[in-house]
C-alpha cells in the first residue's frame, strides 16, 4: 500500500473519531442540562436525514453493467436455469 494511501486512510479515521467525541459530548450535554427537547429534535432530524440518503442511494447501479439482466433469485440459488424448457430445447 502506498504511503498516501495509509495517510489519507488515518486522517479520515482520526476525523470520524472526532465526530463521535464530538457527537457523544453533544449528546452528553444535553442530557446533563436536562435539554431533551432538543435532543428528540436533533435524533428526529438525524434519522430523516440518513432515511433520505439511503432512500436515494442507487445500490445496485456498481454491481451490475447496462447490458446485462437480472439473474433469476431461485434458479441461481438452485442452480436450474430460469429459462422456460420450450424455449431451451429449440
Amino acid at each position: 500500500m502506498s504511503q498516501r494511501i495509509k495517510t489519507t486512510k488515518t486522517k479520515r479515521r482520526g476525523l470520524t473519531y472526532l465526530w463521535i467525541f464530538g457527537m457523544a459530548l453533544v449528546v452528553f450535554l444535553l442530557i446533563y442540562f436536562e435539554r431533551t427537547e432538543l435532543l428528540y429534535i436533533l435524533a428526529t432530524l438525524g434519522v430523516t436525514v440518513l432515511l433520505v440518503i439511503v432512500a436515494t442511494a442507487d445500490l445496485g447501479r456498481t454491481e451490475r453493467s447496462e447490458g446485462q439482466p437480472l439473474a433469476d433469485a431461485q434458479a441461481s440459488s438452485s442452480g436450474i436455469s430460469s429459462t422456460p424448457i420450450s424455449k431451451a430445447k429449440k
